[in-house]
């Protein structure tokens, strides 16, 4: 069964929900598929997974066992380049952004989550859960240089380009600890700067407050939001992400004091990131990993593992519509938007005989 079957079935449940129905935006789709490129080296050993398997475990913690899902895609416009973490493939795959011609393969890596490069200084740093870890790789011979030893778990990162740290999200469960850390490297040395201990076994994404020094990191066993002072090093608050459960993608719109938190469940709360006030609760597909909000544009981009990315237009700091919900494939629960290219890519892994592939849409 390909992807678009699984998408198929994935809109015949959806259309069961009368709330998700009433969602679908008549005006034309805000992205269009362009381009795939397949990455024929992905692929999986395991039988086909069913449409109901899937469905069963998409509003869980941890996402369903597809071999070689991914996790985030990362950009490098100056080199054209594009870098795609397949989890179980031990390795960093990197493309050509506009071409989709396959450009090498970054060995070394256990499980792989999130990348960054500097271009600045020609670095990739590599996130590893299995390792526990943070590896740095030189940019253009992707010489492996050093590794920052973390706790079990190394996941999801935020960067801060004004003092160049990485701050890594490690720990919880996997390292057998009921809470969590929120570690700090500076990109520029190496070095390991300290440690944030953060009260949740298990957490998800985060995102970087340019215009002062908050970070908002989802810590999933408590279903809340932490924020993090960046220049104390501590936890200042711990906001309820009320109506949702398991939050697992975050995002920020800084001029309108907005925080916008999607749960697994199918729900996106917007709060008022000035308090944590949840203001209201509008819905999405389950299952998702990914969530990014363009102030260029004031959409808010949603990809969900049921196989739909969900795009919502902010009319105001109090009003949202759905522009559309456009098909995917099983488990594209991992977006990019690249606005310099006006395009947005998701990463759908290899399902029976089809090998994994990366969809490219224009945004319209």
């Amino acid at each position: 069964m390909r992807w678009y079957q699984f998408g198929l079935v994935a809109c015949v449940i959806a259309m069961g929900s009368a709330q998700r129905a009433s969602v679908f935006a008549a005006d034309a789709p805000p992205l269009k598929l362009v381009q795939k490129i397949e990455l024929s080296d992905i692929r999986t050993g395991d039988p086909e997974v069913s449409a109901d398997q899937l469905a069963n475990n998409l509003t869980t913690t941890r996402m369903p066992g597809v071999q070689n899902h991914f996790d985030h895609l990362t950009p490098d416009l100056k080199n054209s380049r594009l870098f795609v973490v397949p989890e179980d493939n031990k390795s960093v795959e990197v493309y050509d952004i506009r071409s989709g011609k396959f450009v090498h393969s970054i060995k070394g890596i256990g499980v792989g989550h999130s990348v960054l490069y500097r271009s600045d200084i020609d670095r990739i740093f590599v996130t590893d859960g299995s390792q526990g870890a943070l590896h740095i790789f030189d940019g253009t011979t992707y010489a492996h240089l050093k590794t920052v030893k973390l706790l079990d778990d190394a996941d999801a990162t935020g960067y801060d380009p004004d003092t160049h740290y990485l701050f890594i999200a490690n720990g919880g469960l996997d390292a057998k600890l009921n809470y969590g850390l929120l570690s700090i490297v500076d990109t520029t040395t190496g070095e390991r700067k300290g440690d944030i201990k953060i009260d949740s076994n298990r957490l998800e994404a985060m995102v970087v407050e340019k215009s002062g020094p908050r970070l908002f990191l989802n810590a999933t066993e408590k279903n809340a939001i932490a924020v993090i002072d960046r220049t104390k090093k501590a936890v200042v608050a711990m906001w309820p992400a009320t109506g949702c459960h398991v939050n697992a993608g975050v995002g920020i719109d800084e001029s309108h004091h907005r925080l916008f938190v999607a749960c697994r469940d199918g729900n996106m709360i917007v709060m008022d990131s000035d308090n944590g006030k949840v203001l209201q609760t509008l819905p999405i597909s389950t299952g998702v990993d990914d969530l990014v909000f363009d102030p260029a544009s004031q959409r808010i981009y949603v990809a969900c593992g049921e196989g739909f990315v969900n795009i919502y237009h902010e009319i105001d700091a109090d009003h949202y519509r759905s522009i559309g919900k456009i098909p995917t494939g099983p488990l594209g629960k991992t977006g990019l938007l690249v606005p310099e290219l006006k395009k947005y890519f998701v990463a759908v892994p290899p399902h029976g005989a089809a090998a994994a592939e990366v969809l490219v849409f224009a945004v319209e």
